[in-house]
């Protein structure tokens, strides 16, 4: 089984190296990264993942954070070798509600300011990285240009792709962050709405469940992953 891993909004393949290394050898693991270095449409970015997906092969889907809106649109089409979807942190509606939502379409030009050991400090809360994780999170957001960074914000405020979930006939998975910050829990709940069978496991860690707890994270996945498989 091949599991094809989606990243969030810093882009970058290298955060899942810890995860990676903790699931099982028998599975086929592809990170699709994304351009940072030039602003991309929903639409150039789903292309991206369609041509980045095996053509013949069964797969299960991981997205993270920014990634969960573009893996429900792609999923939504129902491939027949997608045996499974797993969304982490992820959301089918704008993770930001109230006033803050509208003070962030007016305040994104300036999140690039944001030192970005205070956004990694942020997504890793409720959790005890090492230190080298705080470090690969700023590396990972210092890499995006401002522009593609403040064009994604907008994208994550804008979102809403729950048509698209409730037509998705794989199995999906939620894995939701019992300590996350940045993504309100309303979004979960408005999608088991709309789909009441997805599965939803509770890690105990931040918001970048895949960095700060890779072994349990793998777990959750491996098994889901071994269900699909059976199925």
């Amino acid at each position: 089984m091949n599991l094809i891993l989606l990243p969030g909004m810093h882009g970058s393949c290298e955060l899942f190296a810890d995860f990676a290394c903790a699931l099982p050898s028998s599975l086929e693991t592809r990170i699709l990264s994304y351009p940072n270095d030039g602003v991309l449409s929903n639409s150039e970015l789903l292309d991206l993942i369609r041509s980045f997906v095996p053509a013949s092969e069964p797969f299960v889907l991981l997205a993270e954070s920014f990634s969960t809106p573009l893996a429900i649109q792609f999923a939504a089409a129902n491939p027949p070798n997608l045996k499974g979807l797993i969304l982490c942190t992820g959301f089918a509606t704008s993770p930001v509600r109230g006033v803050t939502r509208v003070l962030g379409r007016f305040l994104a030009p300036v999140l690039p300011l944001i030192p970005a050991g205070v956004a990694g400090a942020i997504m890793v809360s409720g959790s005890h990285p090492p230190d080298s994780i705080l470090g690969r999170l700023r590396n990972a957001i210092n890499s995006v240009r401002p522009a593609v960074l403040v064009d994604r914000v907008h994208s994550v405020l804008a979102c809403e792709v729950l048509d698209d979930l409730r037509r998705i006939n794989a199995p999906v998975l939620y894995m939701q962050a019992a300590y996350d910050r940045l993504v309100n829990p309303v979004c979960l709940e408005e999608m088991r709405l709309v789909k009441p069978e997805i599965e939803v496991v509770v890690v105990n860690g931040g918001h970048v469940l895949l960095q700060v707890m890779p072994r349990q994270s793998a777990n959750v996945v491996a098994e889901f992953v071994g269900r699909s498989t059976r199925k």
